[in-house]
């Protein structure tokens, strides 16, 4: 099972950028389909974004289209997720997730196996 660690939130004014990254252990990152997810408070987690283990498959949630980008650095067993353009409604705790082998159903949390402890992203207005 992979570990994952997350770094990059912090408390951001509407409109600026930030980038998250999530750093995996293991010799096997390439072999993951790599998500992220968001959870606010009060709310259940979310989907935001996934890559396939070659980048070949990208999905996106329809409320960061446009905005945010998912990457991967299989070199670095790193996934990264740029987030542009920034909105309150994007406050939350983001999770980098991952599932072994290709995925391309349902994004739902129940999916993926390995979870990271999240980092805070705080956008005010």
């Amino acid at each position: 099972q992979v570990q994952l660690v997350e770094s990059g939130g912090g408390l951001v004014q509407a409109g600026a950028s930030l980038r998250l990254s999530c750093a995996a252990s293991g010799r096997t990152f390439s072999s993951y389909h790599m998500a992220w997810f968001r959870q606010a408070p009060g709310k259940e987690r979310e989907f935001v974004a996934a890559i396939s283990w070659n980048s070949g498959y990208i999905n996106y949630a329809d409320s960061v289209k446009g905005r945010f980008t998912i990457s991967r650095d299989n070199a670095k067993n790193t996934v990264y997720l740029q987030m542009n353009s920034l909105k309150p409604e994007d406050t939350a705790v983001y999770y980098c997730a991952a599932r072994l082998g290709y995925y391309s159903g349902n994004y739902v949390p129940a999916a993926f196996g390995s979870w990271g402890q999240g980092t805070q992203v705080t956008v005010s207005s």
